[in-house]
């Protein structure tokens, strides 16, 4: 069924894309970006899932979380972290994801280090690395904007 759901939407973009006018090429845009011929570049895609420290209390849990909100924060400023969001409850036991601005997994961990969630083993992290657009950062400006209050 995801296969297919995959494959209706791969093509109903492909369509609408064709119908589209294709906006003129940005070179000084694309380079600033890093993106190659197809405008695209590599990435790291983290998926946090439930760690394995259940000895947590409630008030160090409450602490952990907010210092990852706050670790987020610097994080996205320091155009390192591009898109996170938490997951719905799943069986995979899967709590969100990260990409983050660069294609090294080493340097992806050593900044993943820097969250205490992750540090206090609340949260686990795979890393892959991911092929796409080199404008995704492109959107956060606009967050701000479309943001009415904060976590």
């Amino acid at each position: 069924m995801r296969k297919i759901l995959f494959t209706i939407l791969f093509a109903v973009v492909a369509i609408y894309s064709q119908a589209q006018e294709k906006p003129k090429y940005d070179e000084a845009l694309a380079k600033k970006l890093g993106a190659d011929n197809y405008g695209m570049k590599m990435y790291v895609l983290v998926i946090l899932k439930t760690g394995s420290n259940t000895s947590t209390t409630k008030a160090q849990t409450d602490s952990l979380f907010k210092g990852h909100m706050s670790n987020m924060e610097v994080l996205s400023k320091a155009n390192r972290l591009i898109v996170a969001g938490p997951m719905a409850k799943n069986e995979k036991q899967y709590r969100g994801i990260f990409i983050l601005n660069t294609k090294s997994i080493d340097e992806a961990k050593t900044w993943l280090a820097t969250d205490p969630a992750v540090n206090a083993k609340l949260l686990d992290a795979e890393l892959y690395n991911w092929y796409g657009s080199a404008a995704l950062a492109e959107y956060l400006p606009y967050h701000d904007k479309v943001q009415k209050s904060s976590f």
